[in-house]
């Protein structure tokens, strides 16, 4: 295996003391913040002593197959809130509510698994009813910011030739403006119903849940004539696990402890291009 520790706050000294740790063949620095450490003695009891040192120095530590390269792959798929984007959209669409805590407290439960998606989506998007659909594009111009490190990560991967998925339980409004500003080859998500210049409190058609996530990927993988396991999926939340878990490598980004948990790949400091020093 190798080992990968990054961290926007790393520093030599810090990367060395940790990667010595691993006892690796040797080091290879991949830039000021992040070291690969090449053939290291993978155990159970290294990956927990390694873990516990890089959590204090606010370090990601990545095992991963000493052979696996991004060219392995041919698509990324992306959740959007939380994950490509900072931001929770239904949260801050609640806010021109006055009713952000209420939508929030649903919204993190949903992420934690304590709750089915689709009803949670439905009581928050029933709460936003006679919003004025004006509200959205404020959400999109005065809020939305794209996680750190994402634009680099997309511009990697598609000049890698890789094709870029964005599979949301979120909204068309947003998903669509994100493909056209970051080039996107696909986009999914939940249409909000429009009437009169409101919003009705509505979900237009099927919701993107858990399962729709997973036949997305599927049906673009299906699409592109590839495998499942030639996709590369991040995810923050437990709606993100089922699309995770038919991947090549999954991609925990600031993740709940139930995704971390399951995710191939956790990255809880470094950017989404973090990726591109652990492939």
């Amino acid at each position: 295996m190798n080992l990968v520790l990054q961290g926007p706050k790393a520093t030599p000294d810090c990367l060395a003391r940790i990667a010595a740790l691993a006892n690796p063949a040797r080091v290879i620095t991949l830039n000021e913040h992040a070291v690969r450490c090449e053939t290291v003695d993978f155990s159970d009891a290294l990956k927990q002593t390694i873990e516990v040192a890089a959590q204090a120095a606010q370090l990601d530590a990545t095992f991963i197959d000493a052979d696996l390269k991004l060219a392995d792959f041919k698509l990324v798929a992306m959740d959007m809130d939380s994950t490509l984007i900072t931001i929770e959209c239904i949260d801050e669409i609640a806010d021109m509510q006055g009713l952000k805590p209420q939508v929030a407290e649903i919204t993190e439960a949903a992420m934690r698994g304590e709750l089915e998606f689709s009803e949670s989506l439905m009581r928050r998007v029933a709460l936003l009813e006679g919003l004025e659909a004006s509200a959205l594009e404020r959400v999109y111009d005065e809020r939305l910011a794209i996680s750190m490190g994402g634009e680099a990560m997309l511009a990697a991967v598609k000049a890698a030739g890789l094709k870029t998925l964005l599979v949301s339980g979120g909204f068309t409004f947003f998903t669509e403006r994100l493909k056209t500003r970051l080039g996107l080859d696909y986009t999914h998500a939940n249409a909000l119903e429009i009437v009169d210049g409101k919003l009705t409190g509505r979900v237009v058609g099927g919701i993107v849940d858990a399962e729709e996530k997973k036949r997305t990927v599927e049906r673009v993988c299906a699409e592109m004539g590839i495998s499942t396991h030639e996709a590369i999926v991040m995810g923050d939340g437990a709606n993100d696990l089922k699309m995770m878990g038919i991947a090549g490598l999954s991609l925990a980004f600031r993740a709940k402890p139930v995704v971390r948990a399951q995710a191939t790949v956790a990255l809880n400091f470094a950017g989404l291009d973090g990726l591109l020093n652990i492939l």
